[in-house]
């Protein structure tokens, strides 16, 4: 029993074992037809990677998400951390003047840079009381870029922001020199 391919009947069935066997082109004829189909998918296909968004370079730039003409000062309690890339989130409930709390997030670098800099896991904990000044969002209510975090109970002060994405150069970056 033959295989039939375009309503033309074969000597071989389609089989893996004849598809493995080179008898690819016995079915395709001479495999001219295959080849084309083949070649363009790949084309399609080289094309499609090359012009794929890369993820990095979807990254936001500083002035596209925050306003350097804004800087902000805020004390709080760190309740919530998100250790996550491309950037950390760091989130302090902040009480106002009038007792209501309000929650502020602070976006920080990512997770690598922080560490490297000694803002770890055991640096700030869910309860650290915290200062971090920053720059404010352009659109966002309570929401932030963090450049300075400093810890209230020690004092100690470290850089949190993301260095070379545009924003102010004010020398709390050791990078920047």
């Amino acid at each position: 029993m033959g295989g039939i391919v375009a309503g033309v009947e074969r000597e071989h069935p389609l089989t893996p074992e004849v598809l493995s066997a080179g008898k690819v082109t016995e079915v395709f004829g001479e495999g001219k037809r295959m080849q084309r189909v083949l070649r363009s998918l790949g084309a399609i296909v080289a094309v499609g990677l090359i012009i794929a968004p890369v993820p990095v370079r979807a990254h936001h730039a500083f002035a596209a998400e925050f306003d350097a003409n804004r800087p902000v000062r805020v004390e709080g309690v760190l309740v919530k951390l998100e250790w996550t890339n491309p950037h950390a989130w760091f989130h302090l409930d902040v009480k106002g003047p009038d007792g209501t709390v309000e929650r502020w997030m602070f976006e920080a670098g990512n997770p690598s840079n922080l560490t490297r800099r000694g803002i770890t896991k055991d640096f700030v904990k869910i309860g650290t009381e915290l200062a971090i000044e920053g720059f404010l969002s352009k659109g966002i209510p309570r929401r932030a870029n963090g450049r300075i975090m400093t810890r209230m109970d020690s004092g100690k002060s470290l850089f949190m922001g993301s260095s070379g994405t545009g924003a102010p150069g004010d020398g709390a970056d050791g990078s920047e020199q």
